[in-house]
């Protein structure tokens, strides 16, 4: 018998809360804008890229993994692979912060829902071509 009272004061906060604004999303259909400084997927300029493997270094979870070869001209390096394992990073922006020449920078794209863990390692293509939405300097 003192469960009615409870069961009837939920039912009330429920039959109260059908018309009120809804708070929720239309979020397939209709993306969330991340706020200018969000932290998202990084995005890759390979051009830029010297494979100096700071980028790799500094990364707590060790997720970037780069190979370079000598450069045919002679001075320096060339980027044969750019690979990181979303899987584990946790999107810290150091990469970014120590790359001397900004060729990884982080976007405000943060989708990398799939359906198998495979996929989630990004190779140099790929994180070339997320050129969308790009957060350059202190935006």
């Amino acid at each position: 018998m003192s469960a009615i009272p409870g069961f009837m004061k939920g039912l009330g906060y429920t039959f109260k809360q059908m018309f009120e604004q809804k708070s929720t999303y239309d979020y397939p259909d209709k993306p969330l804008e991340m706020p200018e400084r969000f932290r998202g997927i990084q995005y890759l300029d390979v051009d830029k890229c010297i494979v100096c493997l700071q980028c790799e270094r500094i990364c707590p979870t060790q997720c970037i993994d780069i190979q370079g070869k000598p450069n045919p001209a002679g001075k320096g390096k060339v980027l044969e692979s750019f690979d990181i394992n979303f899987e584990i990073c946790i999107l810290c922006d150091l990469c970014t912060e120590v790359c001397p020449t900004e060729a990884i920078l982080m976007t405000n794209n943060y989708e990398l829902s799939v359906y198998s863990r495979d996929e989630l390692f990004k190779d140099m293509k790929w994180l070339s071509e997320n050129d969308t939405k790009i957060r350059r300097g202190d935006a």
